[in-house]
C-alpha cells in the first residue's frame, strides 16, 4: 500500500513538473503572440472534484488541451475569464485527464510525452465496411474513462477529429449514461487558424483564440444515446442545424 501511495505521489510530482514546463513554453503563444478570450469560467467554480465531463469541439491535437490546462489552473488560483500572470503554474490543477486516440499519442516522442501528462488513450472503432461512421468506444476504453471520472475531470472531444461538423461518437453518450457526470459543453475557435494541426507550431500570429464554458447540460440519463449525442452536438455548436444556420459564425468572431 505504501509503495502504491509513493507511486501516486511521484506521478503527481511529475505531472506538476510537466504542466509547469509546458505551461511556461506555451503561455506566450496563447497570450502574447495571439489573443485568448475566455468566457464562462464562473461555470467551473462550484464543480465537484470528480465525475465532471467536458465535451468540446476539436481543432488541434494538443493546443486545445494545453489551453484547458492553463484555464483550469488559473481558475484554481481565483482568476476569472483570464490567465493573467502565470504564477498558477507553480501549483497547477492536475486532477484532469483528456481522451485521445491511441494512434495519435504514439505518433512521436513528443506525443508520447504528452500522453504521460494525463491522456486516456482510446482505440477508434468504425462500423463494419465504413471509414466514416463511428460506432463507439471499445468496452475496455469506456471502463478506463469511467474509472478516471471517479475522482477527476475528463476532457473529451465527441467528434474524435479536428474536422468541423463531423459526426460524434456514441461512446460519449454511453459514458454519460453509465456514470451520470456533470457535463460541461465547451466551444472553442481560432486554434485552427493560429496553429498547425498538431497544435505545436504557430501558423498565424495575432489570432483570436476563444474558449467558452457553458452551463452544465440538463441531461436525461435514461434517454437514448442518439438523443444525448444530439444534445451535446447542439451545445458545442457542431450540429447539422448549426452548420446550416451559422457556418460563418466563427469567421465573424475572428473579424
Amino acid at each position: 500500500m505504501d509503495s502504491l501511495s509513493d507511486q501516486i505521489k511521484e506521478m503527481r510530482i511529475l505531472r506538476r513538473l510537466f504542466y509547469f514546463l509546458v505551461g511556461i513554453f506555451t503561455y506566450p503563444a496563447l497570450v502574447w503572440i495571439n489573443r485568448l478570450k475566455i468566457t464562462g469560467t464562473e461555470n467551473l467554480r462550484k464543480l465537484p472534484k470528480g465525475n465532471v465531463l467536458f465535451v468540446s469541439n476539436h481543432q488541434t491535437y494538443f493546443a486545445d488541451v494545453i489551453t484547458f490546462l492553463h484555464i483550469f489552473s488559473a481558475v484554481k488560483w481565483g482568476k476569472k475569464d483570464r490567465l493573467g500572470v502565470p504564477y498558477y503554474l507553480l501549483n497547477p490543477f492536475i486532477r484532469v485527464y483528456y481522451v485521445a486516440a491511441a494512434e495519435t499519442m504514439k505518433g512521436s516522442w513528443l506525443s508520447r510525452l504528452f500522453a504521460m501528462a494525463g491522456a486516456l488513450t482510446v482505440k477508434r472503432v468504425w462500423a463494419p465496411g465504413s471509414k466514416e461512421t463511428r460506432r463507439g468506444l471499445e468496452t475496455s476504453d469506456t471502463r478506463k474513462i469511467a474509472r478516471a471520472l471517479n475522482e477527476n475531470w475528463i476532457i473529451t472531444f465527441p467528434q474524435g477529429t479536428t474536422k468541423p461538423f463531423a459526426p460524434a461518437r456514441k461512446g460519449t453518450a454511453y459514458i454519460i449514461k453509465m456514470n451520470k457526470p456533470v457535463v460541461i459543453p465547451v466551444v472553442i475557435n481560432g486554434f485552427w487558424r493560429a496553429f498547425n494541426k498538431k497544435g505545436l507550431k504557430l501558423k498565424k500570429r495575432n489570432s483570436l483564440l476563444s474558449v467558452n464554458f457553458k452551463e452544465p447540460l440538463q441531461i436525461d440519463y435514461d434517454a437514448p444515446a442518439e438523443e444525448i449525442i444530439a444534445q451535446i452536438m447542439e451545445a458545442i455548436e457542431q450540429s447539422k442545424e448549426f452548420m446550416m444556420k451559422g457556418a460563418h459564425h466563427w469567421e465573424k468572431i475572428e473579424q
